[in-house]
């Protein structure tokens, strides 16, 4: 593999192997599912704009993966409060422990597969995966 290979390569090929891992361990779940429960997992509801940005999908995309989670009573819809026109996120219980299973599938992979990187290369990998969201 050469020095210059595009970050972008890299990083395609880093997302396909991470979904395959995942996917063996939450074969249950596609890899949307386990983005939007990931993002929910704090517990902190979200309206569908939000998730689609801290997910990366659009809202149209996103409506369909939020229709089967709900569907499989993982997530409940709610008006917000402070702006009845906007619907709220939220996680169910059994959605709360589907995302804490995700949760807990994404770090062990992270801790796999970044055992023996040192922290400064890991925080410098962020910071390019952030930009790279951004742009």
């Amino acid at each position: 593999m050469a020095n210059d290979e595009s970050m972008l390569v890299l990083l395609q090929r880093a997302t396909h192997v991470t979904l395959q891992v995942l996917g063996t361990e939450l074969a249950d779940l596609t890899a949307s599912e386990m983005n939007v429960l990931a993002n929910l997992a704090d517990g902190q509801p979200r309206t569908v704009s939000e998730i689609g940005v801290a997910a990366g999908v659009r809202p149209t995309t996103l409506t369909g993966v939020l229709d089967r989670l709900a569907d499989r009573a993982l997530l409940a819809r709610a008006p917000r409060a402070r702006d009845r026109r906007a619907v709220e996120i939220s996680l169910t219980e059994a959605g709360a422990r589907k995302a804490a299973r995700v949760t807990k599938a994404f770090a062990a992979l992270e801790s796999r597969a970044l055992d023996g990187v040192p922290q400064t290369a890991i925080a410098q990998a962020r910071r390019v995966l952030t930009a790279l969201a951004a742009s």
